[in-house]
């Protein structure tokens, strides 16, 4: 019977993979460590990488800490490792987010790896999409994807729609009020073109000339020689991603579904974007939800479409993320 490897070479490779996950202003706030003795990999939050104006409690850097463990069970699954995972297994130790070990109980997840190939593919959109619906099918499969991981996926109605855009607008009214509110956006965009992390110029896209998809602009005020005007959907297709608790726990779930989501949809031929902007303020976060729906916490607010694949942003050297002991 042929035992798959667990040594050093595996594991970078399988942190590799997990890094190519999204994350706020693409911060990359996760640190691994392999502990070759208990054939574990631990995944650490860094919070030297936190955002303390936008994301004071780490609710979306759990998020993007879930959805590199997702990439992770993917990367598994696709070497034909049989793996158990453990989120928060200390509670005395609150930033040692999960803990997989090789080897574990029960078989490799085949419906995970079947996402594999879109993990390279998979980059947030800044660019238009058409005025297309996505199909009541595809809809379907992504929510079921959802629930898999915990969490729940709601495609929002035409009253829900419009109120989620008024959000957006009076986020952006806010920050326009009070400049200090973009200190962590201005941290993590305008990197250089040796930058290992942030949002560089050329992932930006065009402004937004016409349209009413949320896209934030992460260039502000400052001029980005060449860069062009576009116009974006008239309708956007949005999706919000939620769970029934907020918890630490329950955000890790939900960037696990939100990796799973996105994988999917780019199998399905979308293109996806992150759109977090009015979920930065607890008012306005609280107004997302439908409350009909039952979804208790709105985490992530999803815009998929028809058009341009996102373009690659620049990723941390997996020796600057993985410790060997």
């Amino acid at each position: 019977m042929h035992v798959p490897p667990y040594d050093e070479e595996t594991v970078t490779a399988l942190v590799t993979v997990a890094t190519a996950a999204p994350s706020l202003h693409n911060a990359q706030p996760w640190q691994f460590c392999w502990r070759s003795a208990a054939r574990t990999v631990e995944l650490r939050a860094d919070l030297r990488r936190a955002m303390p104006r936008t994301d004071p409690d780490h609710r979306a850097l759990h998020l993007g800490c879930g959805a590199a463990l997702f990439n992770l069970r993917v990367a598994a699954a696709h070497l034909g490792l049989d793996i158990q995972s453990r989120l928060l297994p200390d509670p005395s130790d609150p930033y040692l987010l999960a803990a997989v070990r090789i080897g574990g109980l029960g078989p490799p997840d085949r419906e995970a790896s079947t996402l594999f190939p879109a993990i390279e593919r998979r980059h947030t959109s800044r660019r238009p999409f058409a005025d297309r619906p996505v199909p009541a099918d595809v809809q379907q499969a992504l929510r079921d994807a959802a629930a898999r991981e915990g969490a729940q996926l709601l495609f929002p109605g035409a009253w829900h729609l419009e109120a989620l855009l008024d959000h957006v607008r009076d986020a952006e009214g806010r920050d326009a009020l009070d400049p200090e509110r973009l200190e962590d956006l201005r941290r993590w965009t305008h990197r250089g073109a040796q930058a290992t992390d942030g949002i560089p110029d050329h992932a930006l896209g065009p402004r937004l000339r016409s349209g009413r998809a949320p896209v934030r602009d992460f260039a502000g005020r400052r001029h980005v020689p060449g860069r062009p005007t576009a116009a974006f959907e008239t309708a956007p297709n949005l999706a919000l991603l939620g769970t029934g608790q907020d918890r630490p726990a329950d955000w890790l779930r939900a960037g696990q579904a939100l990796e799973r989501v996105l994988l999917l949809a780019t199998l399905n031929g979308l293109a996806t974007a992150l759109s977090s902007h009015a979920l930065e303020e607890r008012d306005l976060r609280e107004l997302a939800r439908d409350p009909a729906s039952g979804m208790g916490f709105v985490h992530m607010v999803l815009r998929l479409g028809y058009g341009t694949p996102g373009t690659a942003s620049p990723r941390r050297p997996v020796t600057e993320v993985l410790d060997l002991l």
